[in-house]
């Protein structure tokens, strides 16, 4: 008998990383569940890839409208299998004496508070189908730099709930992966800074990574046999160093 395809419910995937995943878990097979604030790229990337995607536009941080949208899941896709925790943003690039508290609201209450809400709605479901949580923190957890503060401080706390679920989740099936990627070429920059000229000037001649070799080892990690659970798996470019983030520039 033919099985169901799996389901993947994926945070942030109206752009970048989020928006990869997507697009490489359907091309295998699975039925994804994809989260954004911009409905109009969400429902593009329902077009683009079919039935197999069911377009949840919402803001993560709106308690209402994430109840609202998990529970009014459709049969089809209700039987979440796998989490991939990406939604998530840094803002401002200034030391912390001189940042914005809003700034640093934004960012515990997008990469901490609603990634724990929304984690722990589904793990019964997730324990019920011995699923997996695949959660997006970054070497801004292992190693802090100038301007990094509540970022890297929400990315810490990301890796950590990661090994702690894993503690609390053993003998249940259920995996848990921490990913932690370093230089990634997406809207992140822009994000942060609001200039795309910043952005282009960090990514230039450093060769970094995209979006699609993160959607790739999400999907690595995710399809690995059901007896083996990535605990973490920090990821560089060649050209970037962890030795003060130091960047080869061609």
């Amino acid at each position: 008998m033919k099985t169901a395809p799996k389901t993947a419910l994926i945070t942030g995937a109206t752009a970048g990383i989020g928006a990869a995943a997507a697009r490489r878990f359907v091309a295998g097979g699975w039925r994804v569940i994809a989260t954004g604030r911009r409905q109009q790229r969400l429902h593009a990337l329902a077009a683009e890839l079919g039935d197999a995607l069911h377009p949840l536009a919402f803001d993560m941080r709106d308690e209402v409208a994430r109840e609202a949208a998990i529970a009014g899941l459709p049969t089809g896709f209700a039987g979440v299998d796998l989490l991939v925790n990406n939604a998530g943003l840094a803002l401002g690039t200034a030391p912390a004496q001189a940042a914005k508290l809003s700034d640093w609201q934004v960012m515990i209450d997008t990469n901490i508070v609603s990634v724990v809400a929304l984690t722990h709605r589904l793990l019964p479901t997730l324990i019920e189908r011995r699923g997996g949580v695949i959660n997006l923190s970054s070497v801004a957890a292992n190693y802090p730099y100038p301007g990094g503060n509540v970022y890297g401080a929400t990315k810490a706390f990301i890796r950590q709930l990661s090994l702690n679920l894993r503690a609390d989740l053993h003998g249940t099936g259920v995996r848990v992966t921490s990913i932690e990627p370093g230089m990634v070429e997406t809207e992140f920059t822009t994000v942060r800074t609001g200039s795309q000229a910043a952005s282009d000037q960090l990514y230039g001649g450093a060769n970094p990574m995209t979006a699609e070799d993160i959607a790739e080892t999400l999907w690595w990690v995710a399809t690995l046999p059901v007896h083996l659970n990535v605990n973490t798996l920090e990821l560089m470019p060649v050209t970037q160093s962890f030795a003060g983030f130091q960047v080869a520039r061609s």
